[in-house]
């Protein structure tokens, strides 16, 4: 993923199609001179509808595709035919994608999985044709329903991607490292801060060919949720996230220290970020040589969270973190299935209790 090419965000206007106008048209054949209203009902308008594609990653098809707009509905016909209705637009968007009002913020429409389909924007209905308004005291109606517009607006496109893990960490934390290490993408590696510009997915393999998608996302700096460094753009991505990983480099003066700013920022950008599972990784142990400092580093862990210790360059507990990680995720998978279970067995033992009683 080219950090050029890499778009999450774009500002598209929409339109979905008119319905058709109601035809007024009556019966004339040979030898049925008057005959009755016949006109038919107008098709309606093209819907405006966001599809999910797993194919896509980033938002870049629609950068430069300002309107997009759905055909408008025909117009009925004679002999009660009904018009054809407008083509409905789709749009293809990646997972994870939410489409927003520009001027209130609210979230019109959301887009998780391969194939859904939202409709955004409604087509409008077709005009009843005067077959429709033929009654005992008017039995030639000449006038038929004009077709409802189509609705018009400007529509925000926000990607959000959808990882299981999310690494979060202050710039030049190993971030970066840790992902190329641990699955097949490339992010860019140097060291200086903000290397990493946009999020990064990679899919960890794990054992007995299970694997979970992690995202490196660009480093938080204290004060990004008032938009220093590269501000709140990209804390969005982790809102998605099952798990967020505290990547903490051991050569870090206090290890407390940072974790509380990163914690800090994230509550600052959304409040909900903090009911996330959390766990630490001590990055860089390679650069630990002194048992000194070793134990330093222990005493500065917050408690109650689990931590790892690892060195991607050394590639060494890795398979440690792997394990933690899907330890939780499974937890978190179990404690999200139970509750359906739990009921399913409330309903039978209801059941056997209403065959008791008769």
């Amino acid at each position: 993923m080219m950090t050029s090419n890499f778009i999450d965000y774009v500002k598209i206007n929409v339109r979905s199609g008119h319905g058709g106008a109601g035809s007024t048209h009556f019966r004339r054949e040979k030898h049925v001179p008057k005959g009755g209203p016949d006109g038919g009902d107008g098709g309606r308008g093209g819907h405006i509808i966001l599809k999910g594609n797993a194919q896509h990653w980033t938002l870049l098809h629609l950068k430069y595709q300002k309107h997009i707009f759905a055909k408008d509905g025909n117009g009925g016909e004679g002999g009660r035919r009904t018009g054809a209705q407008g083509q409905d637009m789709y749009i293809e968007v990646p997972l994870g994608t939410i489409a927003k009002d520009p001027e209130t913020g609210e979230v019109l429409a959301e887009v998780t999985k391969d194939g859904q389909e939202v409709i955004l924007l409604h087509g409008g209905r077709g005009g009843l044709g005067n077959v429709h308004f033929k009654s005992s005291t008017n039995q030639a109606p000449h006038h038929s329903q004009p077709g409802e517009d189509g609705e018009d607006m400007w529509v925000i496109l926000e990607l959000k991607v959808l990882a299981d893990v999310g690494l979060v960490g202050f710039p030049n934390a190993g971030k970066s490292t840790l992902l190329s290490v641990l699955s097949a993408a490339k992010p860019e590696i140097a060291d200086y801060p903000f290397t990493t510009l946009v999020p990064n997915l990679g899919v960890v393999s794990y054992r007995d060919f299970k694997s979970f998608v992690m995202a490196d996302i660009p480093g938080i700096i204290e004060g990004a949720a008032e938009g220093k460094g590269l501000g709140t753009r990209f804390l969005r991505h982790i809102e998605r996230n099952s798990i967020l990983l505290f990547l903490i480099p051991a050569t870090a003066e206090d290890i407390t220290e940072e974790y509380r700013i990163l914690l800090n920022e994230l509550k600052e950008y959304n409040p909900a970020l903090l009911d996330k599972e959390r766990m630490i990784a001590i990055s860089k142990m390679d650069l630990v040589t002194e048992d000194e400092d070793l134990a330093r580093i222990k005493t500065q862990i917050p408690e109650n969270l689990p931590y790892v210790m690892i060195s991607s360059v050394m590639q060494q507990g890795l398979m440690e973190l792997k394990d933690m990680i899907w330890g939780s995720l499974q937890k978190a998978q179990e404690s999200f299935v139970q509750p359906e279970e739990e009921q399913n067995e409330e309903e039978i033992e209801e059941g056997n209790d209403h065959d008791f009683a008769e």
